[in-house]
């Protein structure tokens, strides 16, 4: 076995690519080893080799595994064992199935699993592009019927200069986070976040990584040339169907050209394709089995939507092919949530709830990804009744990747949290489905964005752009796609942005990739359609409101000296989480001495702001404070003036008369004002109830009385000076 190892490499804009095949994984169909760096990804493929029964689709499952090993951490949780996958890797799953889906054959049924297992990590190179390109090479050189490799890559842009592979540091600071599969001479999915990049600069980005593209996909095809296995034989299309097509066709073809052509809505057509359906059942089921002729229908219906489309530019619900679908919004739908928005585009609807919480409420992020914290997110749901259908209520990984859209193309106009401290949630709901909910989602989530009061920089718009094409080459680009179009086209590409620029692209495709003229074509008439979009959204709100929700947490802002954090946190946070507890808000604090609080209204704010400000403030000789005793004595009483700050109470300083029992006069839980008489050079504080009741000579008398004080700690017993210490102790930071 390991005389049949092969290595291979690759140099790609001055990185060097690592391929190892035949050491590893050896019973998949396909395996092969990538590293990148010290990036190194284990990809497998494996398939039946006999098809799967009762289906019409190719049945692929790819997985990806962030193994914490790869890191060098443990695994959080009891059981200190990998879990469900995180956002990354899901989001990654999909952006591997996209590109290798339309290129198996079609009448491939057989199931078939991809898999990515990240084995190390080196927190520089990122593994999702490397995942798409294993993957490629386990299933090319494997048995299973999958004959054209794909590369991919990633381009960033920095300093107006597209790079290409950039690291994670790199991402940071680019204004493009592309990522693009594609065969040899076309493109068959993109991926990007960007922010405001012109049309014209994402297709130099595309164009490049085409190129790099090209030359990965000749580099596996060499490859495959030297250890590539005999591909499984598929069966062809079955013809079985054409006796029930030509029935269909002879007798009912006008029916459904008819409703093809109208003009109905989604449920009008559903309604009347049922209708139909019930007709040719009743008419030919005892002659051709049921499945067969629903089959069948669809396949024609198909067919005449695309001939509707291509030669009599009649789209199924009559609109022009640039034309975008009724459009209405309103925004504070819901009363009691921080903003609301309600945008809806022909039968799609969306609505969006905003929530904006303190900062110390950001997402916690445990992956490959170095930025481990996030402070915008955005969830994105699609209930069944969206479609008119029951169903199981779930977030897949559909939900996923929408939700992720969405939050890619809303980041770059939102505020810094320097001026706007807050974490914010933007769920979008997906009320009514008919194509596009996820740019829908963009539209609604700027609408509650602005009506919660976040100072976006720019409302930001989305729109789905479709195609259809034939074997001749003719095409048509389709803007505002609804289901059906989406259904039976070749093409779903999404635009987001602003007036400004492009914030997010994602493009599915099934055919065998598309041409720069098509793309070049579908981003110009996706940059108009936004625009119309982004108008008709100027009408209904067009900037951020100036006052949050009354619902919403005030957050408010100051700044202590570094010195004095610890007096603010306390031992063992006690401070900090006294405050908390009795204000009810919530408190963040950064290394450099920002202090957030989040409160349920303005006063409430004030007044832990205050409380803050008295716990730094130095204790000085004289200052006067309400007290309230923590411990008892037999010599005196420990109060507590400031939160985490002490001091005692002598015996001799209670009162004017003279007390024999301390427990005679205060109990714990008292409160009372008392007067600061001395700090030491240790910061011990001590505290008269006495001064503040006596003339100014008495005053005097008890100057006397602390000296006398002063004395006895230094010749007392050892409970004594054990207590002072103790006393000290729990002022630290104070």
């Amino acid at each position: 076995m390991v005389n049949n190892i092969k290595k291979y490499s690759l140099d790609i804009n001055g990185k060097n690519l690592e391929v190892e095949v035949g050491r590893v994984a050896n019973l998949a169909n396909g395996s092969c080893v990538l590293t990148l760096g010290e990036t190194v990804v284990l990809a497998t493929a494996s398939a039946n080799n006999v098809a799967k029964e009762g289906i019409d689709f190719l049945p692929l499952t790819v997985d990806v595994q962030e193994k914490a090993y790869a890191l060098g951490k443990l695994p959080g949780g009891f059981f200190k064992r990998e879990g469900r996958p995180t956002t990354d890797a899901t989001l990654v799953c999909r952006l591997i199935d996209r590109p290798l889906r339309p290129l198996f054959p079609k009448t491939y049924h057989n199931d078939t699993q991809v898999i990515i297992s990240v084995l190390s990590s080196d927190e520089e190179n990122p593994y999702d592009a490397l995942g798409i390109v294993g993957s490629s090479i386990a299933l090319a050189i494997s048995d299973i019927p999958f004959r054209d490799p794909v590369g991919a890559c990633v381009i960033g842009l920095i300093d107006d200069e597209l790079i290409v592979n950039p690291t994670y540091e790199q991402l940071q600071e680019s204004k493009l986070d592309l990522t693009v599969a594609g065969t040899e001479d076309a493109i068959m999915m993109v991926e990007s976040g960007s922010e405001f990049v012109s049309e014209e600069i994402l297709l130099d980005a595309l164009k490049l990584a085409q190129e790099v593209n090209g030359q990965i996909v000749r580099f596996i095809k060499g490859i495959v040339d030297e250890v590539g296995k005999s591909k499984w034989e598929v069966e062809e299309e079955d013809d079985s169907l054409e006796a029930i097509k030509e029935k269909l066709s002879s007798s009912y073809l006008e029916d459904i050209k008819k409703i093809v052509r109208s003009k109905d809505n989604k449920t009008e057509k559903i309604e009347k394709y049922n209708s139909l359906r019930e007709t040719i059942l009743s008419e030919i089921s005892e002659e051709f089995e049921e499945d067969d002729i629903n089959s069948s229908l669809d396949s024609i219906e198909k067919k005449e939507i695309r001939e509707a489309l291509l030669n009599e530019q009649i789209r199924p619900d009559g609109r022009d092919f640039d034309e975008i679908r009724e459009l209405s919004s309103e925004v504070r739908y819901l009363p009691r949530v921080h903003g609301s928005g309600i945008f809806t585009r022909g039968e799609t609807q969306i609505l969006n709830a905003v929530t904006l919480a303190p900062l110390a409420d950001s997402q916690k992020l445990d992956g490959f990804n170095p930025i481990k914290e996030k402070h915008f997110i955005h969830h994105y749901n699609f209930p069944p009744f969206s479609v008119g259908e029951p169903g199981r209520m779930m977030t897949g990984r559909r939900e996923v990747g929408h939700g992720a859209l969405a939050e890619r193309a809303i980041i770059p106009v939102l505020p810094n949290t320097d001026d706007f401290p807050y974490t914010i949630r933007s769920v979008s709901e997906a009320l009514s489905s008919n194509g596009s909910t996820s740019m829908a989602s963009v539209c609604s989530s700027s609408l509650a964005l602005m009506d919660a009061g976040v100072p976006i920089s720019a409302p930001v718009a989305g729109i789905a752009m479709g195609l259809i094409t034939d074997e001749n080459g003719k095409f048509a680009v389709l803007t505002d796609i609804q289901g059906a179009e989406d259904h039976i086209g070749d093409m779903d590409f999404k635009v987001a942005g602003t007036k400004e620029g492009v914030t997010a692209l994602q493009m599915d495709i099934k055919v065998k990739g598309i041409t720069f003229e098509i793309m070049e074509q579908a981003l110009a008439k996706a940059k108009i359609a936004r625009m119309k979009i982004l108008e008709h959204m100027a009408t209904t709100i067009s900037e951020a409101s100036q006052e949050l929700s009354k619902y919403a947490p005030k957050i408010t802002t100051i700044n202590v000296p570094q010195e004095k954090i610890g007096a603010v946190i306390g031992s063992g946070g006690a401070t900090i989480k006294g405050l908390q507890s009795d204000f009810d808000v919530s408190i963040n604090i950064d290394e450099d001495g920002k202090v957030m609080i989040g409160a349920n209204n303005s006063e409430v704010a004030e007044n832990v702001v205050a409380a803050i400000n008295s716990i730094i403030k130095d204790v000085e000789t004289g200052d006067v404070y309400n007290a309230k005793v923590v411990k008892l004595m037999n010599f005196g009483a420990f109060a507590e003036i400031l939160p985490g700050k002490q001091g005692l109470i002598h015996i001799s300083e209670i009162s004017t008369e003279r007390v024999e029992n301390v427990e005679s006069v205060l109990s714990v839980g008292d409160t009372m004002d008392v007067k600061v008489i001395k700090v030491d050079k240790q910061g011990r504080i001590d505290l008269s109830i006495k001064a503040l009741n006596s003339s100014s000579d008495n005053n005097s008398k008890s100057d006397n009385n602390s000296k006398k004080s002063e004395e006895k700690e230094n010749s007392d017993d050892d409970e004594y000076k054990q207590s002072r210490r103790s006393g000290k102790r729990k002022q630290v930071g104070g």
